[in-house]
């Protein structure tokens, strides 16, 4: 698996889920034991949860990608992982800091891990879920070069906000021009055909 330096001597590390999970699952109520997160599938039926796997099973063998965020001293202090959701999607299921550490830039570090492997994989949008009022994520996104695509309102964590990061230069274009931020450049005109006659 693959390791990047930053700078101190912490890295950021690929890790098997075999691997990830337990360091993952050791944090997870420090973490998000506070949130109001709903998890369904704990009240699915015997029968709907037959169903579900039976769906599952029919997904395939879809990209996974676990981060783990390690102090100078081996010590977990942060992660991000996520999964392929479509042939061109990648969903980034959770990433955090542990407190001891966050306002130091590993989230931003984090996150252009991401960005850097699932652009080279091949993915053409990179896309993650917040609570709305979750500045502290939100805010390093957009300086990324995320957008925000659309607000859900989810019976798992409430109103949330869609952050996508689309690794192709023209439809990043397209989104500043379907906002209403830009004016079209003689690009998307052309691609676009403003000045074809109908």
């Amino acid at each position: 698996m693959k390791t990047t330096a930053l700078d101190g001597g912490y890295y950021i590390k690929e890790m098997s889920s075999e691997d990830f999970y337990p360091l993952f699952r050791k944090h997870y109520q420090s973490l998000f034991g506070d949130d109001h997160t709903m998890f369904s599938d704990k009240y699915y039926t015997d029968s709907e949860q037959e169903k579900i796997e039976k769906l599952k099973s029919r997904m395939g063998d879809l990209y996974e990608l676990h981060l783990g965020l390690f102090s100078p001293q081996n010590e977990f202090i942060g992660f991000s992982f996520g999964v392929q959701e479509t042939e061109e999607a990648f969903y980034i299921i959770a990433s955090a800091v542990l407190p001891d550490f966050r306002n130091k830039g590993f989230y931003s570090s984090l996150l252009k891990e991401i960005l850097r492997i699932c652009t080279d994989v091949g993915f053409q949008k990179i896309y993650g879920t917040h609570c709305a009022t979750n500045n502290a994520v939100i805010i390093p996104k957009l300086k990324l070069g995320f957008f925000i695509t659309h607000l859900e309102l989810s019976d798992m964590f409430g109103t949330v906000v869609h952050t996508s990061y689309l690794t192709n230069p023209l439809r990043r274009k397209v989104l500043d021009y379907r906002s209403g931020l830009k004016v079209p450049d003689s690009e998307l005109k052309s691609m676009m055909k403003f000045n074809s006659k109908r």
